[in-house]
């Protein structure tokens, strides 16, 4: 089916078959602002044969693993005592498609993934992420904690360990591929991971012998978990912990000493398995420096933060394209939902977030590749901008996809349709890896300790310096920045006003994402789409608004915007604040 087919039965339009890559003409402009041509010639086909699975088999296969949850058995029929978790067969294929028909988890590590000799950029894994998501959510986590160990691995582990697991890791042989996760949430420690309880003693033979009770582990069967753990006599707080590499199965094939004691009836990401875990002795493996655990393990949960804003715009951008698509080609009042003012206003404001989450994430990507470059610059930028994503994108996508729900009306309730799952999905992001109150004090913590503010301000101001950015955008998107930026500075240094956190963390990220947008439609040059975009963020988000005041009329962007027409810079400047003086 082409990305133009349409069904509509009886007035309910249908997105199933359509193209997710094709039908959403910004996913390619992005792709092209930021990876090299031959970069682009070389994944995109592969962009284009996701997006028609999303909205078809992935979407079908995502329903299904929903539907039926995983089941823990902890015994063999003939009666041995070995635990294992039974996957419905729709997430197996799911598991499949992503770690082998596209290796998500395998294409930052090594050559080879669709042909690229070198392993390629976070920005086409990223990319490549935000349309999986859009049909399945729960697998994205194995895969990410798949991806991170790995990366975990690679940088602290030692020569002997990473030649033992990482070939295991990064295959794309379904039959020998290992799945990473983490096992760091107990009881007691939740957020508050210095409390951690669990205890690690040297068995004498160069491994160690784990002992505790782990809360809440995602992937609880995986082949690998990273395990922070207290050894024995360890000072107290994180400085006392240690990172461990625990296996699954041992080299003799023996099951490890840990149990899973029952799986999460959760809210949502129901396909996965989600447990509590019971460390017995269990022979786990020192990655790294005694007593460095946090610091390494910082490593893999920020990567993991990464990818859950990544995932969170993917939510935001699968339930505003479905809004669209529905208010496209549904007829109600005489005329189509499109073309009615408050749909009309409903549609932009989706939009509006999904396409900061989108632009932030695909920008931070980025930053990420130079970080690991050995820029120190970008080091810094993403230190702060991931924080800065993993709380505002994750809180935005829990309102876009039950706004998205709307549009769809009595049926978005229904669970044969996407929205009820893609709505659950969507509030995971603000509680793992760290809830909405963490992860805005992280921000502070990173301007208050590592002096990411200065970095970041600079950076965004020579983003501003664009070819193609008229001097009026500059002008307002710049005095915007200034405000946030000092208003950032004034909080993360003042403990007395830490209510003001999450407040400072949002005027950062729309000061940001504004300017992202707008460097992007720069570099895209053809279409000031984004420009718009970004102008609507400074209305909307960064200004004082009168709410019992008229608004503005901007009923010629609205239309452009939803129907996805080209906008040109006139029409877009006419969004900007002070763009008649």
């Amino acid at each position: 089916m082409s990305a133009e087919t349409v069904l509509i039965h009886r007035n309910i339009p249908d997105s199933f078959g359509t193209n997710a890559y094709l039908s959403d003409p910004d996913f390619a402009r992005l792709l092209r602002v930021y990876g090299a041509p031959d970069l682009v010639a070389a994944v995109e086909p592969h962009f284009i044969r996701l997006g028609q699975l999303v909205r078809a088999d992935l979407d079908q296969l995502a329903l299904a693993a929903d539907s039926h949850p995983p089941v823990l058995k902890s015994r063999t029929r003939s009666g041995a005592d070995w635990q294992s978790i039974d996957k419905h067969p729709s997430y197996v294929a799911l598991e499949r498609h992503a770690f082998s028909g596209f290796g998500l988890a395998a294409m930052s590590h090594r050559g080879g993934v669709f042909g690229w000799p070198a392993p390629l950029p976070p920005v086409i894994k990223y990319g490549l992420t935000m349309l999986f998501v859009q049909a399945e959510f729960g697998l994205c986590c194995p895969v990410s904690m798949t991806d991170a160990l790995t990366r975990t691995l690679t940088k602290f582990g030692s020569a002997e360990l990473v030649a033992r697991f990482r070939d295991r890791l990064i295959t794309q042989d379904f039959a020998e591929l290992f799945q990473g996760a983490m096992f760091m949430t107990e009881q007691d420690a939740g957020s508050d991971v210095g409390a951690i309880t669990t205890a690690a003693r040297p068995a004498g033979d160069g491994t160690w012998r784990l002992t505790g009770d782990k809360w809440f582990c995602s992937n609880a069967d995986a082949d690998l978990a990273m395990v922070l753990a207290r050894p024995e006599g360890g000072a107290a707080g994180t400085r006392g912990l240690s990172l461990f590499l625990l296996p699954r199965v041992l080299a003799d094939g023996q099951r490890n000493s840990y149990r899973i004691v029952r799986l999460k009836d959760k809210l949502g990401t129901r396909s996965m398995a989600s447990g509590e875990i019971v460390l017995d002795g269990a022979t786990a493996y020192l990655v790294g420096e005694p007593g460095a655990g946090f610091k390494q393990m910082t490593d893999m949960i920020n990567m993991s933060r990464l990818s859950n804003a990544v995932r969170s715009a993917g939510l935001m951008l699968r339930a505003a394209q479905e809004a669209l698509f529905i208010a496209r080609h549904r007829r109600a009042f005489g005329g189509k939902l499109v073309a009615l003012p408050l749909m009309r206003r409903q549609l932009v404001k989706l939009m509006v977030s999904a396409e900061q989450g989108r632009s932030l994430a695909l920008h931070t990507a980025d930053c990420l590749r130079r970080a690991d470059a050995g820029d120190a610059e970008a080091a810094k930028l993403l230190r702060i901008l991931t924080p800065l994503m993993k709380f505002r994108t994750c809180r935005d996508a829990r309102k876009v996809t039950g706004d998205g729900m709307e549009v769809r009306g009595g049926s978005g309730y229904i669970e044969e349709w996407s929205d009820a799952r893609v709505l659950r999905d969507a509030h995971l992001g603000s509680i793992w890896e760290g809830t909405s109150n963490i992860v805005a004090l992280d921000v502070a913590r990173s301007i208050r300790r590592e002096q990411t503010l200065g970095v970041l301000k600079a950076y965004l101001g020579r983003l501003l310096e664009a070819p193609g950015i008229p001097a009026v955008s500059k002008r307002a998107l710049g005095r915007a920045l200034d405000r946030a930026a000092a208003f950032a500075a004034e909080v993360a240094a003042d403990p007395a006003r830490e209510a003001e956190t999450r407040r400072m963390a949002s005027g950062l990220y729309h000061a940001a994402s504004a300017i992202v947008l707008a460097y992007e439609a720069a570099r895209i040059g053809s279409d000031m789409r984004r420009l718009a975009l970004a102008h609507l963020v400074l209305r909307h988000r960064l200004s004082a608004r009168d709410p019992l005041a008229p608004d503005d009329d901007d009923a010629d962007v609205c239309d452009a915007l939803l129907s996805q027409a080209p906008i040109d810079a006139t029409l877009a400047l006419s969004l900007a604040p002070g763009a008649a003086s």
